[in-house]
This record gives structure tokens, sequence and C-alpha cells, in this order.
């Protein structure tokens, strides 16, 4: 019987899935703390993409050949295998997409023709920008009211009471993180769904820190459209998901036209194909699909719940380790229990990205930066932070290289 790996106790057997992870760095072991940014790629993930290459590359949906026949089933598996993954009901409520950012502006070209002058859109002001810009674009251009929940300084968090009062008959779409890429943050979107729906509104997410980190169910979770990253969660970039409700997606024009998403073209007019391939026009990224499904598996390896258990035991050792610096900010919620995998912070005296240049020095990769969330940065009052996220590979030993990195740093700057 095939036992399930330990996120916990079994660090080195793990990092030894990673090739990139045995690299030096200016002589140093590689610490990679980037993980919010990209995750790197396990052996098994790298290998579905070049076996398919090798042996069963063709097109999908477009030949009655051997190798398109066999491409076709596995990209459809790859659907299938995210649709378990994160509790949809089929492969209809799953569309391959290039990314986060391209999911949300998929959906929100595709909820277009659903709005009209006057209703209201709600984001918060920690978002990443590819959930803010194409909301912001669109309520530019169709007159809308694009509203926003406020940081809360005192929790690090946001005023999630202040949504109930902002919600109205007006509200459309509320579309959220589920986990912040500053703040480390986890949203609260079962409360928030009802909160939602009993306004008659949809609520959108952005899973992409927190798909390979967190159990999601969306049935359970009442989310009705979901977006998120192929890279952040294990698997190879240009590859990314929107989920969507199977009965919201039948009621949805495509946001993009061409080749294979079609039934029935004449000259006048065209018909379209079934879900999920009505909106993934022209030739779709089929490999890049095929390593997401692995990526899939690789995290089904490990429970997801122990996943996260061990990314707070991480976080907690690294708020300790650089709190016990002093004169050290670090952003967000202040109890590691609240928080996953995500730590921004800043150190008096020294500047994020001068921080992170002398990490690098010593092998040791972090963020420096706004992280794609200039208002967050606005509502900090800080130009840039040092970010460290963490994976299923972080050990203890690297958070120590972090901290020392730091009070080197501190020395330096003093």
């Amino acid at each position: 019987m095939k036992t399930r790996a330990s996120a916990s106790s079994n660090g080195s057997r793990t990092r030894n899935l990673f090739p990139i992870l045995s690299r030096k760095m200016r002589g140093h072991p590689l610490v990679y703390l980037d993980n919010g940014a990209t995750t790197q790629k396990p052996s098994s993930v790298l290998s579905a993409m070049d076996s398919f290459y090798k042996k069963s590359y063709a097109n999908v949906h477009r030949g009655i050949h051997t190798l398109s026949e066999e491409a076709t089933v596995a990209y459809e598996h790859a659907h299938e295998n995210v649709a378990d993954f994160i509790g949809a009901s089929s492969l209809r409520e799953i569309v391959f997409t290039r990314g986060t950012t391209d999911s949300f502006n998929m959906l929100s070209r595709m909820l277009t023709q659903t709005f009209s002058r006057g209703d209201e859109i709600i984001v918060s002001q920690a978002e990443h920008h590819s959930n803010l810009v194409p909301w912001q674009q669109l309520a530019q251009q169709k007159g809308l009211k694009l509203s926003f929940i406020p940081y809360d300084s005192r929790t690090g968090e946001l005023h999630w009471e202040k949504l109930e009062k902002m919600i109205s008959k007006k509200t459309k779409v509320v579309s959220l993180t589920h986990v912040s890429n500053v703040l480390g943050f986890i949203s609260p979107l079962k409360k928030i769904s009802k909160l939602v729906h009993d306004h008659n509104a949809l609520l959108s997410v952005d899973a992409a820190q927190s798909v390979a980190r967190l159990p999601i169910n969306v049935k359970k979770m009442g989310v009705d459209f979901l977006s998120f990253s192929g890279h952040k969660m294990y698997g190879p970039t240009a590859s990314g998901v929107l989920y969507g409700r199977e009965d919201l997606f039948s009621s949805l024009e495509p946001a993009y036209y061409g080749g294979d998403m079609v039934r029935e073209v004449t000259l006048n007019k065209s018909t379209w194909n079934d879900l999920p391939w009505k909106f993934e026009p022209g030739t779709p990224p089929i490999v890049e699909g095929i390593g997401l499904g692995a990526a899939v598996d690789f995290l089904r390896a490990y429970p997801l719940e122990d996943i996260f258990s061990h990314e707070k035991k991480i976080m907690a050792h690294a708020m300790n380790g650089l709190s016990s610096l002093g004169n050290i900010t670090i952003y967000g919620p202040s109890s590691p229990e609240q928080r996953a995998g995500v730590l921004a912070f800043n150190v008096k005296h020294v500047h994020a990205h001068d921080l992170s240049s002398l990490l690098n020095e010593d092998g040791v990769a972090i963020r420096a930066g706004h992280h794609c969330a200039m208002p967050l940065m606005t509502a900090l009052n800080i130009p840039a932070s040092a970010r460290a996220s963490f994976a299923v590979y972080t050990e203890k030993s690297d958070i120590d290289a972090l901290v020392e990195g730091v009070r080197k740093a501190q020395t330096i700057f003093k």
C-alpha cells in the first residue's frame, strides 16, 4: 500500500525530490525562501512533462491518430485531477489558463455582460494586482462602483466586519484573496460566502497562495469562482486554473474566440463547444496542463493539513527568530496560528532591497519590493518590504540562515 509522506518529519527526503535545491549559491547551500513568487519543481513534475514531449506529444481534440488520442486523454485527465483536488463537481468546472492573472482577466471579461452601470464590485486593500487591476479597468469601462475592504492595522488583517456594512443589493461580485501574499492572513471564506450569497452576489477567490498550503473544497467553502497558478503549487509556469460553478459557466459567454472552443461555424454565426473547452480557444497549454496534473499528484502525497502544520511551525520559528533580533517590524497577524506560509517584514535602517542583496551573498533567496500589492504598501505606509515565504521543503535550518543573514545586515547598517 502506498504511504503518504510527512512534510514535517521527512525534510531531507523531501528536499531530495527537488533537483535545484542541491545547487550551491556563491559557495553556500541554496536557501530558497521566495515560494510566494514561485515554487521549485519536483522531479516527478519535470519527468511527466519530459515524458509527454518524448512519447505522446500531439495536439488535443483535433486528431484521431494515436498520438492525438493519447494527448487528449492525458490533458483531460489533468482537468479531472484538478477538479477532484479542489472538490469541484467535474472537469466541466475546470478551465485551464496561463495563471491567476489570466484567470481574473478572463473572469472579468466574461462577467462584463452581467453588469449594469452603477453595479458594485468589492475587493480589498490587500489584493494582489491580479485581483485588482482587471476589476478596476472593468469598473472604469462600464461605470461600475469599485469598493475596498480596508486594512486593519490593529489585527494585521482586514476589517472583515465592515464588509457587512458595505455589501448591498447593488453588489454583484466580491473578489478576495484566500491567503494574503503580503500579510499571510487567511480569509474567513465560509462566513464571507454566506454574507455574499445572502445578498445574491457572487464570490470570487484568489487561491494563488493557498492552493498548495490549505485543503480546498470549493463546494464546502461556498465559492463561485476560484483562481490559482500552477507555478505556485510545484507545477510549471504558464499553467493555471479558473474554477467556476457549472451553472454559472453555462450561462456565460466566452472571453476569447478561435478554434476548438466552437461546435459549429458558418460565415455568419458560431456556436460554442461543451464545457470547459468553450473557454479554452486555440491550442491550449497542453504540456503545462499535464505538468499541473503531476503537481497535484505530488501534493496528494502529503496531507495538506500536514503541509499547513509544517509551515505554521516554520512560521513560528521565523517570527521568533526575527523578533529576537530587535528593530524588526513584522506585517500581518501577530500569531503564527493565524497565518499561512508568508512573512513580510522590514529591518530598521535597512532597505528591503539592500537586505535581499546581502542575503543573496550567503545563498538566501527572499523577495523584496511591493509584492504586486502597491495599495497595501500605501496602507502600511511603507514603500516596500522583505518577504520570506515557505514551502513543503523549507526547514528550520533555512530560517536560521535567514535570521543570521538579517543579523549580519543589522551590524553593517547600524
